[in-house]
Order: C-alpha cells, then structure tokens, then sequence
C-alpha cells in the first residue's frame, strides 16, 4: 500500500488505481477497456507506469497524450488507425487486453454479458455474447463489476458468453492462450492465482472487511490467511485522475464517495 498518498482518497480512485494495476507489464499491445473506469484506470496506467499500452477513441483510431474522459474527436492527438477487420488480426495473436463488465460471473470466471434468465425465454436481454468467446480464448481479459453483489458473482451463470478457466481447461491446446488477469469491484481486487484456478480474494479496499467481500458473494471464495488492502493511488497518481483524466468526476457516479 502506497504511503505518499492523498488522505481524501476515494473508493472511486482505489478502484481506478486498481484497474490501472491490470494493465501493469503489458507493453505495446492493444488495450480495451470497456466503461467509465476501466477507461480511466487505462489511461492512468499509460500516463504512469505503461507508456506503451496501445489505446483507442473508441472508434478506430489510436491516440497518444493524456486525454480526458468524454473528449472530443478533434481533442485527441491521433496516431494510428485501426479498423474493424484490423481488431480482429490482433485479437487472434493475442496482443490485446481487454476489461469487460459482466452482469453475472461465477467462481471460475465463466461470465455473462447476454441474457438473464431461461435462455429460451429470458427475463432481461443485455449486450450480447459479442467477442466475448474469442476474447477469453485469445488474449489476456479481466473484470471491472462496480456493484459487488451475490446476483452478479453467483453459483452458476445463465449463459456463459465469456470462457472460464474450467471451460477452457477443457479444449486442451485452444485454451492456451486464455489468461483471467483480474476482477476489480468496488470492494476489491479478486485474481484466480490458485492451484485450483478458482477466484480467489487478492485484496479488500479501505474501509472494506473481508466478511463484507464475502457476504457479498454468491459463492465459496478463496481467502488467505492475510488478506491486504488495496493499494491508495499516489499523489501524482490522483493528480493525473482529478485534473488531467476525469476533471468532471464521472468516476464518482460509477463508485460514489
């Protein structure tokens, strides 16, 4: 845990701070964060410590610099073009990092972002299965759920749109590429380094227990015996965030103070 940190640290910027930690080590490959923020956590950690993370507008095309949240088209500072067929090349090498938001994930990371409910006659219809199989299979993915609760890490998904670490087991070589890197949640920071594979409690954030990260799941986690607390961003760090990435706090709206 950081000791050169801001004392008004909120939950939102832990949970940034985290997000950001996702990406650390990835070097110059494609990352593709999926909401408010993961999309800031990216940026953070290209500013901070993965200068060569690959990022996008998202449409198609790359930019560098430190751009705020909600930017303009003509704001960015474009540096490559990536069209659609593009994405696809580099999903298949595995040169990308992607963090999705489930509706429902289970204790092996299998993960729905379709439907929930009966499949034949579902009760809510959300995103759909997407690249969601692809993704898993290929290249490095991880989780952002900013309500931690035991509808969203449940038992058993109602349709598993992105592949878990038993499901991929399961195809033998197809599977080798397949990497759950991190769950972030507005309580903590979940990881699968077990033997088992299966999700494991890597950190609680300030002002969280552990009985409150287990209450609040919906199935047997995997607690050690010292559980830290999630790393405060940095000064700088927070500096970066307030004025420079999020300055209108869209953050806050996703994990109120």
């Amino acid at each position: 845990m950081s000791t050169d940190t801001l004392t008004d640290a909120t939950r939102a910027d832990v949970c940034v701070a985290a997000v950001a930690d996702c990406f650390r080590g990835d070097g110059e490959i494609i990352g593709s964060p999926m909401g408010t923020i993961p999309t800031i956590g990216a940026r953070l950690a290209r500013a901070t410590f993965e200068p060569d993370l690959m990022l996008s507008n998202g449409e198609s095309y790359f930019f560098e610099g430190d751009a705020r949240l909600g930017a303009k088209p003509d704001e960015f500072a474009v540096v490559g073009w990536i069209p659609y067929r593009q994405v696809l090349d580099v999903l298949a090498s595995g040169r990308r990092h992607v963090m999705m938001g489930p509706v429902q994930i289970d204790a092996h990371g299998n993960a729905n972002i379709s439907a929930i409910g009966d499949w034949a006659r579902p009760k809510r219809q959300v995103l759909g299965s997407r690249g969601g199989p692809g993704n898993t299979i290929n290249h490095t993915t991880s989780y952002w759920i900013p309500k931690h609760s035991a509808r969203v890490l449940t038992p058993k998904v109602d349709m598993v749109s992105c592949v878990g670490y038993d499901r991929a087991a399961a195809t033998g070589s197809a599977g080798r590429f397949h990497e759950i890197r991190r769950v972030v949640t507005n309580l903590c920071v979940l990881d699968f380094e077990t033997d088992t594979k299966v999700m494991r409690l890597r950190s609680v954030h300030p002002g969280v227990s552990v009985d409150e990260v287990v209450e609040a799941t919906g199935f047997e986690l995997v607690v050690p015996a010292e559980v830290p607390t999630s790393r405060v961003p940095s000064d700088e760090e927070l500096r970066i965030v307030r004025e420079v990435l999020d300055p209108r706090g869209m953050r806050l709206r996703e994990v109120p103070a």
